[in-house]
């Protein structure tokens, strides 16, 4: 990266109904084509079912303590060495953290079927808050592949 870039953090707007950036944010990312009213209408349907599922605490609560569980810390790179390539650990930054997090609960809530999406994206919501669910174990999984190449950290860059 240049020595004189300016990061210039694009403006996002907070969505309509709890003025909210990350779910304005997670809804940009179930947007598809174009279509951000029928992504909202699903993520607010999915918080509603939240406010059903788990009635003691607010349905926007829930949704962040979810996105929390799917939070990978640390995350595997492939570094090619010589001739052959390393899995490498690394720690993951919190844009890349929240960007995984999204990916995996919609990825795991696309992969259900049967349903129409809100239920799928509510179930995932309320399973990762659980600490249960696709997303939590594909967090999971990147952990313990990072920890069994341990020994190769002194690669990183």
């Amino acid at each position: 990266m240049p020595r004189n870039y300016k990061s210039t953090e694009r403006f996002l707007q907070p969505d309509a109904k709890f003025s909210n950036k990350i779910l304005s944010k997670f809804i940009n990312c179930i947007m598809r084509e174009g279509k951000r009213t029928t992504a909202q209408k699903i993520v607010y349907g999915a918080l509603e079912q939240l406010k059903q599922r788990v009635p003691e605490k607010e349905p926007l609560d829930v949704f962040n303590e979810a996105i929390n569980n799917c939070r990978p810390m640390v995350e595997v790179r492939s570094k090619r060495v010589g001739g052959a390539t390393y899995q490498v650990p690394k720690p993951v930054g919190p844009k890349r953290q929240q960007a995984l997090a999204f990916r995996w609960v919609i990825g795991a809530a696309r992969a259900r079927k049967g349903k129409p999406m809100y239920l799928r994206l509510a179930e995932e919501l309320s399973e990762a808050y659980r600490r249960e669910g696709a997303a939590v174990r594909k967090r999971e999984d990147t952990h313990r592949m990072a920890d069994a190449n341990k020994a190769f950290s002194h690669f990183a860059w």
